[in-house]
């Protein structure tokens, strides 16, 4: 299927967007009016963007149904400041409880249960319930669009950062088996970052890796790799050389000539992160596709 936004509904074009980017981390956005009223949202069109000077931006997007503005925005236009909380699975439900659109004025603290713990540095206050809270000030409010569904991006530099300590690991460093955070979905779905849901992927940030472009041809084209398999063994700093392939032939404990089996041992080294090993067992198999 191919979507022109041209010719498509804005709310076709939304539900495409959001049911495909995704999840999405929640910016749960206090801010203050300049009569002093405060106002909490969930928005999910977020992320940071940069750490010197550290950059968040969220948009609260004008209302498909009739065009208005939402607080918040308006709230950012008239004070320049925000705090961005970040949701965990214990304050989904009341997270979302604040969505609803209340009369302006309404405080959604109130509303939903939450505490409103005072700042340090901005006016608006934050969620104590919340593991993170960052305090920004506004640094622009971009509009894209005069239109429903139109972004507003709202740029917020850093300020201040509350974090949780039960949150840190032994370096001090954000736990992410510990942060239980959630992440927005389309429609009425939201995802859990939890322990079952957590892996690594070794990061080529020391090397180059040699890509999959340099493997060998009976490795390329294997039918039993996958492209995941691929690109493991394409984050090896280098292929092993032919004295390391010989070494490890002749150690070998058993030999095949069946290229199914071979590859498959091979792709059961790679899920247990010995690539090294893997490649040595394919390329030192002399077994044609």
């Amino acid at each position: 299927m191919i979507i022109d936004p041209k010719n498509t509904s804005v709310n076709e074009m939304y539900t495409t967007m959001v049911g495909s980017v995704m999840p999405r981390p929640i910016a749960f956005a206090s801010t203050i009016s300049k009569d002093g009223n405060v106002n909490l949202s969930p928005f999910s069109f977020f992320n940071a963007f940069g750490s010197n000077p550290p950059v968040l931006i969220f948009s609260p997007a004008h209302r498909t149904r009739d065009n208005t503005p939402k607080d918040s925005y308006l709230n950012v236009k008239e004070h320049p400041e925000v705090v961005i909380n970040m949701v965990d699975y214990t304050i989904a439900e009341q997270m979302s409880l604040s969505s609803t659109e209340y009369e302006r004025g309404v405080d959604e603290f109130e509303k939903s249960g939450l505490t409103a713990e005072a700042s340090i540095k901005v006016k608006p206050p934050r969620v104590k319930e919340s593991p993170v809270s960052y305090e920004c000030k506004v640094l622009e409010v971009k509009s894209i669009g005069n239109s429903g569904g139109s972004a507003n991006l709202v740029i917020c530099e850093v300020l201040l950062v509350h974090v949780k300590e039960e949150l840190l690991n032994e370096k001090g460093y954000i736990d992410p088996y510990k942060a239980d955070l959630i992440g927005r979905l389309g429609g009425p779905y939201y995802t859990r970052i939890t322990p079952d849901t957590i892996f690594t992927i070794k990061r080529p940030t020391k090397w180059k890796g040699i890509g999959v472009d340099s493997l060998p041809k009976n490795i390329k084209e294997s039918s039993v790799l996958t492209g995941s398999d691929l690109a493991r063994l394409g984050n090896l700093e280098m292929l092993p050389t032919q004295s390391e392939i010989d070494e490890y032939a002749k150690n070998k404990t058993s030999e095949t000539d069946n290229f199914e089996e071979t590859h498959s041992k091979a792709k059961d080294l790679i899920r247990n992160g010995k690539e090294l090993e893997a490649i040595k067992l394919l390329m030192s198999e002399k077994i044609k596709i």
